[in-house]
């Protein structure tokens, strides 16, 4: 629908019509010999002449560029392009690169959870004859994307990353705590530090003040006011804090392996989400009926700043013809 603004082109005709200026002359001055010639009805004549030439020509430029703006145009450049997601191992994407046959295309490296999101967006920019392959770790979408264009998608599951978690038991019954851990690679310090990302704080007395932890699990809430009018989600208060983000549950610490596990798995999933399934390697056609992206691209860009000059040169100008 953008394109409809190129109908919008005869508005150029305005500036034209303005910049045109009749004269007219009514002005007729008495002669003494006058009264001897018969008399006739006064004429009017009237004369066309183009008036500030350079102004005019500011302004048509500048709503041609505002036309153009509207109507968003791309310049189908891309040809072959590769998306690999970042983190992607270079050997097993390099063997699929060449298995494809697109060992001279043009390589993007992108986040994986934005792959689709920039295709959808810069689909316009390749030419029609261009191959899309996307190389990854790709996470499976709540809906399946539709394109414009012919896409191929290639995935492989990136195996986890350990990543060692310093926690600190601030608890008079910390062998509870440590089985609620247990089997998750935690690391327990004696005291906290820069590197403990969580703190279990099961005490009556409040903390010091200059103990910070991005997590808390509190057991007792009477040193933490944010506390008193919480949300609540899954049996789990949270609350931010300048400490960090605080989490309580009346039934603090669990007693069983069950209920170990139900904490985790709640507390997990509200704090970090869902966990990211790698999506299957499928081909998506080109859908006729896909809805067009929001307005996009460099011309785009360059079209506003060309916009701006344009409108300050005519603001200039106009001002220097009133004086």
């Amino acid at each position: 629908m953008n394109g409809l603004w190129w109908l919008a082109l005869p508005i150029l005709l305005l500036p034209v019509w303005w910049h045109r200026k009749k004269r007219e002359q009514l002005k007729a001055e008495p002669l003494a010999t006058s009264r001897f010639l018969p008399r006739t009805e006064p004429r009017q004549t009237r004369a066309w002449r183009w008036n500030d030439l350079l102004l005019l020509l500011v302004r048509c430029l500048l709503l041609a560029c505002a036309i153009a703006w509207l109507a968003d145009p791309v310049m189908p450049s891309r040809g072959d392009t590769v998306v690999v997601a970042q983190g992607t191992d270079a050997a097993w994407a390099e063997r699929e690169i060449a298995q494809a046959g697109l060992d001279k295309a043009e390589r993007l490296s992108l986040p994986a959870g934005q792959a689709f999101v920039f295709l959808r967006a810069h689909q316009r920019e390749w030419r029609p004859d261009a191959r899309l392959l996307v190389l990854g770790d790709i996470p499976m979408p709540a809906m399946a994307p539709e394109f414009g264009r012919r896409i191929e998608v290639r995935t492989r599951a990136r195996p986890p990353e350990k990543v060692e978690r310093h926690v600190h038991i601030a608890s008079e019954r910390a062998n509870h705590w440590r089985r609620v851990f247990a089997g998750q690679g935690v690391v327990f310090d004696e005291a906290p530090g820069a590197t403990t990302s969580l703190i279990v704080w099961d005490r009556p007395d409040a903390p010091p003040a200059s103990l910070r932890a991005p997590l808390w699990l509190v057991a007792d809430t009477s040193a933490f006011p944010e506390l008193k009018k919480a949300p609540q989600a899954a049996g789990l208060h949270y609350a931010d804090s300048p400490r960090g983000r605080l989490w309580h549950a009346a039934s603090w610490p669990p007693q069983t392996a069950d209920a170990a596990r139900t904490l985790l798995e709640n507390w997990q999933r509200l704090h970090a989400g869902p966990p990211a399934y790698t999506m299957p390697a499928r081909v998506f056609e080109a859908s006729a009926g896909v809805r067009a992206p929001e307005p996009s691209g460099a011309l785009r860009g360059i079209l506003m700043a060309l916009l701006v000059a344009l409108f300050v040169l005519e603001r200039i100008l106009s001002h220097a013809r009133r004086r």
